[in-house]
């Protein structure tokens, strides 16, 4: 009997252990890259998909567990927006363009709605929500009438700078960020991925396309540049508005699709 006793105990503790093996999960590593579309909404644009344009980025990815995720991430969007191209009539009479390249670095945090595990056939795909913060660079270009790319920050196109507006200080090219976003992720073997993702960054700047507050006019301290790049059509007076009111920040969107390697574990000791 007690025999019986001692191997169901043993078959009992054996079960148990092969049962709390499978639920092990070992902390991770990935490594990737992503490419893919970015756009922005703001005063030149209101639609979203509109006018894409190329984005990438790399990415450290840290899998905590099956439900949670650190990443940190390094990210070049391109932005652009053209009233010239606008069936809008007080859009193609204001006539105002730009372009702008954005440098990004964003820490994130994941949440895998289903239990998430890279070569485990038991949990191989989820989607996922995530959010974060971001500090970012962008600089807004427009092209003038001899057909070369200025930077607008530094003409003060709204009046920033000048005795006329003392209150307007020229806006910082370097600012923070709030991504949103989510996906699908796909584990296709022990150690290769696939996501799908969309994200947009809320900004707190209006600036991200140079345009938000009103016309300057032509204050004494206006170059015939900064005069140009601030009014090309030349049709606008004084204090009439130039942004739009209701559109108080700045968005950039980042649609994508990433690839990323599980690093190999060197774990020594217990693993057998």
């Amino acid at each position: 009997m007690k025999n019986k006793i001692r191997i169901l105990s043993c078959s009992v503790l054996m079960i148990s252990a092969l049962f709390t093996n499978g639920q092990t999960f070992n902390p991770n590593t990935e490594i990737g890259g992503s490419f893919g579309l970015s756009y922005y909404i703001g005063d030149l644009n209101t639609n979203h998909f509109s006018s894409p344009k190329p984005a990438g980025a790399i990415m450290v990815r840290r899998n905590l567990d099956r439900r949670f995720s650190l990443k940190a991430q390094i990210k070049l969007s391109n932005i652009e927006g053209d009233d010239r191209n606008s069936s809008d009539s007080i859009s193609l009479d204001r006539g105002l363009h730009f372009k702008s390249a954005i440098q990004e670095l964003s820490g994130l945090i994941e949440f895998n709605f289903l239990p998430y595990e890279i070569g485990n056939p038991a949990y191989k795909w989820s989607p996922y929500l995530f959010t974060g913060v971001s500090i970012f660079n962008f600089n807004p270009l427009a092209e003038n009438s001899n057909g070369e790319w200025i930077e607008l920050q530094p003409l003060g196109t709204e009046g920033q700078g000048t005795t006329a507006y003392p209150n307007r200080k020229k806006y910082s090219r370097t600012q923070f960020s709030i991504p949103l976003g989510g996906g699908l992720k796909f584990s296709i073997n022990e150690s290769f991925n696939i996501l799908f993702s969309f994200s947009m960054n809320k900004t707190f700047t209006d600036y991200l396309d140079d345009v938000s507050l009103t016309y300057p006019g032509n204050p004494t301290e206006f170059t015939n540049e900064s005069s140009e790049m601030s009014d090309p059509t030349g049709t606008h007076t004084k204090d009439e508005q130039r942004g739009d009111e209701e559109l108080k920040d700045d968005w950039y969107a980042f649609s994508a699709i990433t690839f990323s390697f599980k690093l190999p574990s060197f774990s020594k000791g217990c693993d057998y």
